[in-house]
């Protein structure tokens, strides 16, 4: 905790210097502030349009940016800070001439509230980026400065014909009307300023972030000394920025309508000579439908195939019958032939005849003999029967056969339509595919010329400003109250590190630790500072006790007091612990060596050493005089001369019994310790003590300012 207070010493004594210091480090803020121009800012947030979905619940414009591609942000901001879109936004807003009001300390530029007016129309670049003084002497007259030419003198309205073009300064009449107490009679400086150079001061201070990396919403900001700068622009670029969408979008619609128009033009004619190819090979193949064609010559076939099965069944059974009937034609009434598959009816009466027949031969033959003429009669009968379905069954045999070759040459024919088929179908659809092309084609080219059609005469864009720049009321910088309290927290910091570095470059004995840590001598006494006599002399009386309670002031001892660079240093000592060592009543035989002390002389106790006669004496005669003049005292107080210009500080330092070496915390040095110390063991100076004087003072800046104020103007402090 003291080691706390130790460090803390030196700024509770500069609390002062500080409390000052930051005092005039605020003023300077404020007067910096006071002659620095604000800087503005406005800001503008646009929303990116969503190509996929486009205005919220509006099916209709869809489709509208169909040729658009999907926005992406670092893209937009970067045709945002386009050098082709912020010279369409610097041409269409007055910032190409800046005129400024002159001022003893600064330049204030005017914008909106300047009272004079200027056009200007220029041959050449010679009078751009210059600084051209106007000094209004009168609401009629004016002259004009210009850089590395003479004056010209000029009235308000009346042009001004120049070297390389004119000018024509008027008087602003409608901010005159509202401010009527408006300065008109001023210096000023106006400025033409090139493109490039406009663009510099915009792209300086332009800066266009994303709301966030997800979020289609860019941030526009713009730092201006003049708010209606920042305001005007930030809106203008969002303005020129959706109107250069809307006619990027137009140009490309209205160049695609023109080119569909001609690939709708040719695909036609491709579509409609493709339908003609088609027709014409329908008209030389005779095509009217393949597939009902082939289905219906499929159908025609499979019918006649089962005709001819049918045919080739009966064929194949009267073949059967005719070979069965061929072998017991002999014995024709003892076969039993089988007649399904020829069972026409007149078959089957002539069956039944020869059945009836044969069974009446049966009949006769029980009266007859076979020779009869009934019984021939009834053969005969049955031979003209058998010969008949003899020939019948052959004659249905060769008219099945020829049916059955006639319907094997008509399924043969018909087969023969299949046979080219296939390259048929092949060049079909080739045909078909062509024309399928050009139709899709011409459809696609057709569907996208109405989409265009839509898009160019849709003059709108999804992009939208959302937040528009506004006039700032406060500037963003210089922060007022930020550079106020950087300034104060400065002027604190440098005035804490001055007074540490003020406080370590002078090194002095600050206190009793600073004596401990350098010094194995021990200390004496830590006298306080001290104002008043009353306190003075109780002090001293105190301190009289502690000596001789530490056996320095013992009887007959012999006690120098010393300093090291100032006697004036140890003469406080010396002359109030003698004055109090006298009121304890005790004799004390003062000897001074520098004269100092010749007020407490009362005729018997004072020995003056100041004299060069002194210088002669030998170690063993001053001995002898001290030891002679001693005998009736009880203490030899010595007021010795300062360690460093003394003559004879060592000699009677060496002659004491005890040594009192006085610091002063304000005054002695640090390495003032080392140089006694070293001192000490050099000469072998026994019996030496530390007396701290002032311990514990830790007077302010301005106390010591005062006491130097009083010193060199020859003042004694009150």
């Amino acid at each position: 905790m003291n080691e706390n207070l130790r460090v803390l010493k030196p700024f509770l004594r500069g609390l002062p210097f500080i409390i000052v210091t930051v005092i005039l480090s605020v003023i300077g803020a404020k007067k910096y502030l006071s002659y620095t121009t604000p800087m503005y800012e406005s800001t503008a947030k646009l929303k990116l349009a969503d190509i996929q979905e486009g205005v919220s619940n509006a099916n209709l414009f869809k489709d509208f940016d169909v040729f658009a591609t999907a926005n992406k942000i670092a893209t937009e901001i970067e045709v945002l800070k386009s050098t082709e879109l912020i010279e369409k936004t610097i041409t269409e807003l007055p910032f190409h001439t800046e005129i400024f009001r002159k001022g003893e300390v600064r330049t204030v530029e005017l914008f909106n509230n300047s009272p004079i007016l200027i056009e200007s129309t220029f041959n050449s670049d010679y009078y751009y980026n210059k600084k051209i003084e106007v000094v209004v002497l009168s609401k009629k007259k004016f002259t004009l400065n210009i850089p590395n030419e003479s004056s010209i003198n000029g009235e308000f309205g009346k042009p001004i014909i120049l070297t390389n073009g004119q000018l024509i300064i008027s008087l602003n009449e409608k901010y005159l009307a509202t401010k009527k107490n408006a300065t008109i009679v001023d210096a000023y400086e106006i400025e033409f300023l090139s493109k490039q150079q406009v663009m510099a001061k915009i792209y300086k201070n332009l800066d266009i972030v994303p709301v966030d990396k997800d979020v289609p919403v860019i941030r526009i900001n713009l730092k201006s000394n003049i708010p209606e700068k920042a305001a005007l622009f930030v809106n203008k670029l969002s303005e020129m920025y959706i109107r250069d969408y809307i006619e990027n979008k137009f140009r490309a619609a209205n160049v695609t309508v023109d080119f569909l128009n001609n690939e709708i033009s040719a695909a036609g004619k491709n579509l409609s000579n493709s339908e003609n190819n088609i027709q014409d090979f329908r008209d030389q193949k005779k095509i009217i439908n393949f597939r009902q064609e082939t289905e219906t010559d499929l159908r025609k076939i499979s019918q006649l195939k089962i005709q001819q099965t049918n045919i080739k069944m009966n064929l194949d059974a009267i073949k059967d019958l005719n070979k069965y009937i061929a072998n017991g034609e002999k014995d024709y009434l003892s076969l039993a032939a089988n007649f399904e598959s020829f069972s026409d009816l007149l078959s089957t009466e002539m069956v039944k005849s020869m059945k009836k027949l044969q069974a009446e031969k049966k009949d006769l033959l029980l009266t007859y003999t076979p020779n009869n003429e009934k019984v021939k009669i009834v053969d005969d009968k049955l031979n003209d029967l058998i010969s008949y379905q003899i020939e019948s069954i052959k004659n249905t045999e060769k008219n099945l056969q020829i049916k059955y070759n006639d319907l094997s040459n008509d399924i043969t024919e018909a087969e023969q339509v299949f046979n080219d088929l296939p390259e048929k179908e092949r060049l079909m659809t080739i045909l078909e595919r062509k024309f399928n092309a050009f139709e899709k084609n011409y459809n696609f080219l057709n569907e996208k010329k109405i989409e265009a059609d839509i898009a160019k005469s849709a003059k709108i864009a999804f992009h939208k400003v959302i937040t528009p720049g506004e006039v700032s009321k406060s500037p963003v910088s210089p922060i007022r109250i930020i550079i106020i309290l950087v300034a104060a927290f400065l002027g604190f910091l440098i005035s804490t590190i001055l007074i540490y570095v003020v406080h370590f470059t002078k090194a002095k004995v600050n206190d009793v630790v600073t004596i401990e840590k350098n010094s194995t001598i021990p200390i004496a006494l830590s006298t306080p500072h001290l104002k008043d006599q009353n306190a003075i002399e109780i002090n001293f009386l105190k301190e009289a006790l502690q000596l001789e309670i530490k056996n320095i002031l013992t009887s007959k001892n012999i006690v120098t007091i010393t300093s090291f660079h100032d006697s004036k240093e140890h003469l406080f000592h010396s002359k109030n612990l003698i004055i109090a060592l006298q009121k304890q009543k005790r004799k004390i035989l003062i000897i001074d060596s520098t004269s100092e002390l010749k007020e407490l002389d009362n005729g018997t106790n004072y020995i003056n050493l100041n004299d060069n006669k002194f210088l002669k004496l030998k170690k063993e005669d001053f001995a002898k005089l001290i030891e002679e003049k001693k005998e009736d005292f009880d203490l030899c107080i010595i007021h010795n001369q300062t360690l460093k210009d003394g003559k004879l500080t060592l000699l009677l330092m060496a002659l004491a019994n005890q040594n009192l070496f006085i610091l002063d915390s304000r005054k002695t040095s640090e390495n003032t310790i080392s140089k006694i110390e070293i001192i000490k063991e050099e000469y072998h100076l026994s019996n030496m003590w530390f007396i701290l004087n002032r311990s514990g003072y830790n007077p302010s800046i301005l106390t010591e300012i005062k006491k130097i104020w009083y010193k060199y103007s020859k003042r004694k402090p009150k």
